[in-house]
């Protein structure tokens, strides 16, 4: 591949995932922009339908005429209301095939931010609802017709200049109120969105913990803590819905007295006999309509000022995310795994007090196909951070961890997920059948591959004894579940596809005596068949079906070597500082 070619496809990437959505709809654009074109001058109907009556049909008494002009009339509505229609239903569709582009990156953008510690309050998904509501909307009907108000102030002038001077003035102190009003509800409404965020994510928070909440009495304390973000949200909100429809309610009685003031100069006019009656009345009409836009723009002004926030909030996440090349696709790993000068950093939270800290040092780690490593150490000592890191979670401050050669990087997550198996502390099933969470929720996973990784958890009668076996919903999180059945599902879905590295932490927090028996015989056999097996436990009395051990203190790799040899060391100091 070329070099230039790099370069181009990288500076495109560059210019913004969303920014190339946007483009991409930029045809369809320009055909709501010229459908509002034909809806602005067939709005002026109405206003020459009214001067004709007056001028024309009042003055000749001409029936004939008036039911010639009422048919023509009732053809262009018609025609009006498609060409309404067809623009509102484009509008809907445009910001349906912005989220189309823009989804999955949205998605993906969402969960890379939850394993950032501080990344929960970004919601990728929800800023991208906010654009498509917007496109959506009434908003952009506003706008596409916000530049036909100088069609209607010049006809207003082509009637008379003192009427188009007075139109005008309309418009210019309508325009400057929004323009105000942009600046008075700018920050409050980003301080809103922001407050939604915290509140919402509380929220999450209180229903996975729900149980404890409940049994530890933390009701109480927790409603306060909700209530507090609420009403922080509720403040803003109230604000910004304060200024939004004072703006509003004024716009509309300047409107309102602008169409009566063209209305009472038209009539001076008339008596003056500058100007017919029909024009007088068409006069008012189109000061009606030329202002029309402003107050529909004030009126979506919240939703305009949320989507423009959140445009600048995608934007920027997905363009992180754009600038990372797609790695070229790597052989299977088959033979090791090898860990040089690890240092990985609690990434905190801005500004805060562990912000950048050194969690885990790890020397040097060499393991070949086969091996098992029982990782022991105390609490808090870095073991999980250790095994996060292996399966590429977390932040490296420095050091490589390669499976085959290859650095972790250099990999297509997805591709390098397929040569993974991980089993977490806490186990997070999803909302589906057995079978879906082992198959790690591939529709097109074969039934075969799903029993034989059920077979290896040992895992596959306790399985079909459930009400409808691999079929069995098995609830949010995994709640028709005990917590050793839904271990050992983890356990399954870790070892589903035969994995190259498996990292299994805190594997039998959960297990009884035969499920303790399972994941040693899993364990075993992962190893028979060529895979590296990393075995995080808090106790050293299940390291019976790994070879090598390690001990992590402090943050630190401080042993390493044969398991029975490593135990026989460090078991007694281990177990005191436990």
């Amino acid at each position: 591949m070329s070099h230039q070619g790099r370069s181009s496809r990288q500076k495109s990437r560059e210019q913004g995932v969303l920014a190339q959505a946007l483009r991409a709809v930029r045809g369809a654009f320009l055909s709501v922009g010229v459908l509002s074109g034909i809806a602005n001058l067939l709005m002026l109907t109405g206003p020459l339908f009214m001067l004709q009556v007056y001028d024309r049909v009042l003055a000749s008494r001409s029936l004939p005429t008036l039911t010639a002009l009422i048919v023509l009339v009732a053809v262009l509505y018609v025609f009006l209301g498609a060409v309404d229609a067809l623009r509102a239903r484009m509008l809907v569709r445009i910001g349906w095939r912005v989220d189309e582009q823009l989804g999955a990156n949205a998605l993906a953008a969402t969960l890379d931010q939850a394993l950032k510690p501080g990344g929960e309050t970004a919601r990728p998904l929800h800023d991208l609802d906010q654009i498509r509501q917007f496109l959506g909307g009434a908003g952009p009907m506003a706008i596409c017709d916000m530049p036909w108000m100088p069609l209607f102030v010049g006809i207003i002038f082509a009637f008379h200049p003192w009427l188009g001077v007075m139109a005008l003035a309309g418009g210019v102190i309508l325009v400057v109120l929004t323009l105000i009003s942009e600046m008075a509800t700018r920050k409050q409404v980003e301080a809103m969105n922001g407050q939604a965020a915290r509140r919402s994510t509380l929220i999450e928070a209180g229903r996975r913990n729900a149980e404890a909440i409940r049994a530890m009495g933390m009701t109480g304390a927790f409603t306060r803590r909700w209530a507090q973000l609420h009403q922080d949200y509720l403040t803003d909100n109230n604000r910004v819905g304060d200024v939004n429809s004072t703006f509003t309610a004024y716009i509309k009685v300047i409107r309102l007295a602008m169409q009566s003031g063209v209305l009472a100069l038209g009539a001076w006019l008339a008596i003056m006999q500058e100007v017919s009656p029909g024009a007088m009345i068409a006069a008012s009409i189109l000061t009606a309509r030329a202002l029309a836009p402003v107050e529909q723009a004030i009126g979506n002004w919240r939703g305009f000022i949320a989507a423009r926030q959140s445009h600048h909030r995608l934007e920027k996440i997905l363009g992180v995310a754009a600038r990372k090349d797609d790695p070229m696709p790597l052989p299977a790993p088959v033979q090791k795994l090898e860990v040089a000068n690890l240092a990985v950093r609690a990434p905190g939270v801005s500004g805060g007090q562990n912000n950048g800290r050194i969690l885990v040092r790890i020397a040097d780690v060499r393991l070949r196909a086969g091996d098992g490593l029982g990782v022991i150490g105390p609490s808090g000592s870095g073991k999980s951070t250790f095994g996060r890191a292996l399966v590429g979670i977390g932040s490296l401050q420095s050091g490589t961890i390669r499976l085959d050669g290859a650095e972790l990087h250099h990999w297509d997550p997805d591709r390098l997920g397929r040569h993974i198996g991980y089993l977490p502390q806490d186990v997070e099933l999803f909302d589906d059948s057995v079978a879906a969470n082992i198959a790690r929720l591939d529709p097109d996973a074969p039934a075969d591959a799903v029993v034989d990784a059920a077979r290896q958890a040992g895992v596959h009668d306790m399985i079909l004894g459930l009400p409808d076996g691999y079929d069995t919903r098995i609830g949010v999180g995994g709640a028709t579940l005990s917590g050793g059945q839904r271990q050992r599902i983890g356990l399954a879905r870790a070892l589903y596809g035969d994995p190259f590295l498996i990292v299994l932490d805190e594997p039998n927090a959960s297990l009884d005596a035969e499920g303790e028996h399972a994941l040693t015989h899993a364990i075993a056999g992962a190893r028979r068949r060529g895979a590296i097996v990393v075995l995080i436990a808090h106790r050293p009395a299940v390291l019976a079906a790994v070879n090598l051990a390690m001990v992590i203190q402090d943050g630190r790799q401080v042993a390493l070597g044969a398991r029975d040899d490593i135990l026989r060391k460090t078991m007694r100091p281990l177990e005191e500082s436990a």
